[in-house]
């Protein structure tokens, strides 16, 4: 309850948020976030672990309708992440431009204790992999490659059209664009350009 009050006050103020706000969104009293975190570091600690963790996300995916058409589940699949790349990006970016270096004196290293396991992004990674596949793996037979490629080329796109320029005349594809591209190409007749 005090992370999910938390997290968009994190995402808006970074480090600057304040206990007492904390506490007024969560609906408790300041002293209460004491009884569950030691200090606010800890707090912003919980806020980034929920942030990035992916366990919402897989459940939004899980939750997807595998009646749906295909090309349905993994235009609301990339709804899902994309909604969860933005709400990592907003809190952890908020937090790195208000100047919150947990473990780390200004200017150098995070302390050992402090840093991701080596293998995290890496089992994330596998499991968001592993919750697209089971979106496409209904439509295997349909399909030219196996549904952990097609999983990979799909995050691949995903990930690719986060970071494209905000410039409207280069405007990152829509999500029904970037499962057109998935699953039709680019070309209108694919037999046409050979």
């Amino acid at each position: 309850m005090i992370v999910t009050a938390a997290l968009p006050l994190v995402a808006e103020y970074g480090a600057a948020v304040t206990t007492s706000q904390i506490a007024r969104a969560a609906g408790i009293g300041e002293a209460t976030i004491f009884r569950a975190f030691k200090d606010k570091d800890e707090v912003l600690d919980a806020c980034v672990a929920e942030a990035v963790g992916t366990d919402h996300v897989l459940r939004e995916l899980a939750s997807i309708d595998l009646a749906e058409p295909l090309g349905i589940r993994l235009t609301e699949a990339a709804e899902a992440l994309h909604a969860h790349l933005e709400r990592v990006g907003a809190v952890v970016g908020s937090l790195h431009s208000s100047g919150h270096r947990r473990g780390r004196a200004p200017g150098g290293p995070a302390h050992p204790a402090d840093r991701p396991a080596p293998d995290s992004r890496a089992r994330s990674m596998t499991a968001l992999r592993d919750g697209v596949m089971d979106l496409i793996e209904p439509d295997r037979d349909a399909l030219r490659l196996p549904p952990e490629k097609v999983a990979a080329a799909f995050l691949g796109l995903l990930f690719t059209r986060m970071q494209a320029p905000a410039a409207e005349a280069d405007a990152p594809l829509s999500p029904e664009e970037l499962i057109a591209v998935l699953l039709h190409g680019t070309l209108n007749d694919p037999g046409s350009s050979r």
